[in-house]
């Protein structure tokens, strides 16, 4: 290591690579002898890293990479990796949810018109779906409803029961806060709680397009289900709530501040939903003539 080192600084027309093969030694092995364990940028980047893992410790360290260059960082992911590996901030392996079989009901079933539907702008395409939640002594019921194209959750409802009440609530969410024009695909499994009559009503006079999944296809719902196994994992399982206003609180917290405004999302180039859509709805404005 030493002779490679003093052939270096005299200037030696061998590359580095070239004396490392001669001598048999790693050339990765004689960068990490030669150079100092620690450095301050290294310091100042696993410092950040912590900051960021506290915040979305669920990350890897693909999304953990985007979140540094956000800060100013440049970096490669090879790097994070190895940082992370050193403190061991890894993300949790997670396993595959066990699906039910469809329950049948005699209330309408509606073609799946989002099947190969590719929304290229906000308000194309809803899609819908509840899950539980488990507390101390109890179960309650989060319905959310999220834009397809921007993946940014618009409506949601946490109760204690799974009536029909819980996604007209989730639904009226969306509603008041999208105002959407007619002609939006409103798609959702074929649960009782989205074929009830009610909801049908709500969806016709606001002008949305009804779709369901085919029956026992969780798949034909993929970005719902996957909000869902996010919010499991992010948020329900590593809280332990009191109550359900407690749980009321801190998921609403999750799906407002965290989900939407913060965390960064693989299919939308490493930005939050909020900013994405904002960013889309700025660039549409510049393309509109003066």
């Amino acid at each position: 290591m030493r002779l490679i080192r003093s052939e270096r600084e005299s200037g030696s027309p061998l590359s580095t690579a070239r004396m490392c093969r001669l001598l048999s030694v790693s050339r990765a092995a004689f960068y990490r002898w030669s150079e100092p364990k620690e450095k301050g940028a290294d310091m100042d980047m696993r410092s950040a890293i912590h900051e960021i893992a506290l915040e979305q410790p669920w990350y890897g360290y693909r999304p953990m990479t985007h979140a540094l260059r956000r800060r100013g960082f440049t970096v490669n992911e090879k790097r994070v990796r190895r940082l992370m590996r050193l403190d061991n901030l890894v993300g949790s392996k997670r396993s595959l949810r066990t699906y039910l079989r469809a329950k049948r009901h005699g209330l309408p079933r509606y073609e799946n018109h989002a099947a190969g539907f590719v929304p290229t702008s906000i308000d194309r395409l809803w899609i819908s779906d509840f899950t539980y939640v488990r507390l101390r002594a109890a179960f309650i019921f989060v319905a959310v409803i999220l834009d397809a194209f921007s993946r940014r959750a618009i409506g949601w409802a946490i109760a204690s029961h799974m009536r029909t009440e819980l996604t007209i609530e989730a639904l009226q969410m969306a509603l008041r806060r999208r105002r959407p024009k007619s002609g939006v695909i409103l798609h959702s499994d074929g649960g009782v709680q989205y074929a009830a009559l009610e909801y049908g009503e709500i969806m016709i006079k606001n002008g949305l397009i009804p779709s369901m999944s085919r029956p026992g296809t969780p798949t034909d719902n993929a970005l719902c289900e996957r909000f869902m196994k996010t919010l499991k994992y992010e948020e329900v399982l590593v809280n332990e709530y009191a109550d359900i206003d407690d749980a009321k609180r801190s998921i609403e917290h999750f799906i407002e501040i965290v989900y939407n405004r913060k965390r960064l999302h693989s299919a939308l180039g490493y930005v939050p939903p909020a900013e994405f859509e904002a960013n889309h709805v700025k660039q549409l404005t510049q393309l509109i003539p003066a």
